[in-house]
């Protein structure tokens, strides 16, 4: 930040000095000593401390607790909804015609349902707005495991592999095209256009 006369300077804006107007490009256009002659000092720029504005108003100004509680049990309410939304269809079935939800659905749908009563008991338990924060997510930004749902039966947990895996797709004729992608061994994919 450059002062004059104990007033900020900003770039590109005109200002004037001991009687001399100074046109607007001339701090870009100057040296750091011609700057320095008629008085232009540099200074670090002032430290504004951040804070998150999800949970403060300002920087060590919390919001209210109760009303941020409300608020993260809400959205890990509207967060299990939209999770179980694609799979409704299975408990509107069974309603209507008695048909089984498959036993996997049925489980992983329970699963949502006692990860969304977990977390928003753990809101609960919260006693001060740094530590909602902190469970939300935490300082060095990794996730907490408020941000983990259960995958679902569809969404196998792939293991981790230390393999590395590419698929380069390749067309071979006019109307048919081989997936080059040899993943672990298991051959080639052929699609006939």
């Amino acid at each position: 930040m450059l002062v004059l006369d104990g007033k900020t300077l900003q770039y590109d804006r005109p200002f004037s000095h001991d009687g001399v107007n100074y046109p607007a490009n001339w701090l870009r256009l100057t040296t750091p000593a011609e700057k320095e002659a008629i008085g232009i000092t540099e200074v670090a720029d002032p430290v504004t401390p951040s804070y998150d504005q999800h949970f403060y108003w300002g920087a060590g100004n919390p919001k209210d607790l109760d009303g941020l509680k409300t608020t993260w049990k809400e959205k890990t309410s509207a967060t299990a909804s939209s999770l179980l939304a694609p799979s409704d269809w299975y408990a509107i079935r069974k309603a209507d015609t008695g048909a089984a939800i498959p036993a996997e659905w049925s489980t992983w749908r329970q699963s949502i349902r006692d990860a969304a009563s977990a977390k928003q008991l753990t809101i609960d338990l919260q006693t001060d707005v740094s530590g909602l924060e902190a469970y939300i997510k935490t300082s060095t930004g990794a996730e907490s495991d408020y941000s983990f749902w259960p995958a679902d039966p569809n969404q196998p947990v792939a293991e981790a592999s230390d393999e590395e895996v590419t698929i380069e797709p390749e067309v071979v004729s006019g109307d048919t095209v081989v997936t080059g992608g040899v993943v672990d061994g298991a051959g080639e994919d052929v699609i006939s256009l």
